[in-house]
């Protein structure tokens, strides 16, 4: 099922959302690395800025995944596209809310860290949705068979409904 935010017919959402879900795994690797070492510049100050860079990929990412979720049918894949959308504006909120935090001094310690965290694992079951949308439901893969002749359609009639 192809999607209207789409370029030369590629989807532009997973296209934008690496440059998110790196930021924010490059601001938490320098936190663990700010923390273990005890160094706080310059791995705090680098964790900043790319959980800022996270944020904005992520708000950008979100227009073109909305543009997306208006075009999916009513029923159980609509229902996941809803709950994938929840999910990744709680983890935004919870990097706007640690990077809030940090402003002033950009230490990772204590509750920003624990935001972070929190934020990380709710990406990975985010993730998990999204894939669950494309892999199972098609959502942003080509109904043209001629492109990708070894694609399997997608079985699970669940997610047709």
């Amino acid at each position: 099922m192809r999607t209207p935010a789409s370029i030369a017919g590629h989807p532009v959402h997973p296209m934008i959302v690496p440059i998110a879900i790196g930021g924010f795994l490059l601001s938490i690797v320098f936190d663990i690395v700010c923390l273990a070492t005890g160094q706080v510049d310059p791995w705090s100050t680098v964790a900043y800025y790319t959980m800022i860079g996270g944020i904005v990929g992520a708000l950008i990412a979100a227009i073109f995944g909305f543009v997306d979720l208006l075009s999916l049918p009513s029923g159980y894949t609509k229902k996941i596209g809803i709950t994938h959308m929840v999910i990744n504006l709680t983890v935004v909120v919870l990097f706007i809310a640690s990077a809030y935090m940090r402003h002033e001094s950009h230490s990772p310690a204590g509750t920003p860290f624990i935001l972070s965290v929190v934020a990380i694992l709710m990406l990975l079951v985010s993730g998990w949705l999204g894939g669950k949308m494309v892999y199972e439901a098609g959502v942003g893969v080509s109904a043209d068979e001629s492109a990708t002749p070894a694609s399997p359609k997608p079985t699970n009639r669940r997610m047709e409904a």
